[in-house]
C-alpha cells in the first residue's frame, strides 16, 4: 500500500472540533462530513484538498474529544495518510479503527512543508519528500493493522462466520 500527494500542513494541538466542529455532528453521511472537514482553522481546505493528498501536522493531532466523525471526515475528504510528529491517543485508535492511514514522523513533521509533494511505503515506512529530495522513516504498521487498513477499517476486517 503506497500513497502520493500534495501537503496541506497544520501545527500543534489540531483538536477534533478543529477538524470537524461540533455544529455538524448531527450527521454520520460521511460525504457531509468531509465538506466541513478543518473548516475552522483553514476555510479553503476543502476547496483545495484532492484524492490522494497528505496531511501533516506537528505534536498531539486529533486531541480533544473522542469522536470518530474526526478521522472519518478526514479521509472521506480524500487524505491518504495523515503524518505527524505525534497524535492523541484516541485519534490513533479511531483512525485505525476507520481505515485512515497515520503514520508518526517528528522529522517528516518538522522539515516537510504545505504544498510539497509526498510519497509514502505504508510497508517500510518511508515517507519521500519529492520536492526536496529527502526521505524520512516512520515506524511501519504491523502485518495485522496494515490489513485493517487494506479492508478500510475494522469491521470490514471482522469476518463474521
Amino acid at each position: 500500500m503506497n500513497a502520493h500527494g500534495i501537503v496541506h500542513k497544520y501545527g500543534d494541538n489540531v483538536d477534533t472540533d478543529v477538524i470537524i466542529p461540533a455544529r455538524y455532528l448531527n450527521t454520520s453521511d460521511h460525504k457531509e462530513l468531509a465538506s466541513h472537514c478543518m473548516e475552522d482553522i483553514d476555510k479553503e481546505f476543502i476547496h483545495k484538498v484532492k484524492a490522494g493528498d497528505i496531511m501533516v501536522a506537528h505534536n498531539n493531532f486529533g486531541c480533544g474529544s473522542s469522536r470518530e466523525h474526526a478521522p472519518i471526515a478526514i479521509k472521506a475528504s480524500g487524505i491518504a495518510c495523515v503524518i505527524a510528529a505525534t497524535f492523541a491517543r484516541i485519534f490513533y485508535r479511531n483512525a485505525i479503527n476507520i481505515g485512515l492511514p497515520i503514520l508518526e514522523c517528528r522529522e517528516a513533521a518538522e522539515r516537510i512543508e504545505n504544498g510539497d509533494e509526498v510519497s509514502i511505503d505504508f510497508d517500510t515506512g518511508v515517507i519521500t519528500n519529492v520536492t526536496k529530495g529527502e526521505t524520512y522513516q516512520a515506524q511501519p504498521f504491523p502485518d495485522f493493522i496494515k490489513d485493517i487498513m487494506n479492508k478500510g477499517g475494522l469491521i470490514n476486517s471482522i469476518k463474521v462466520k
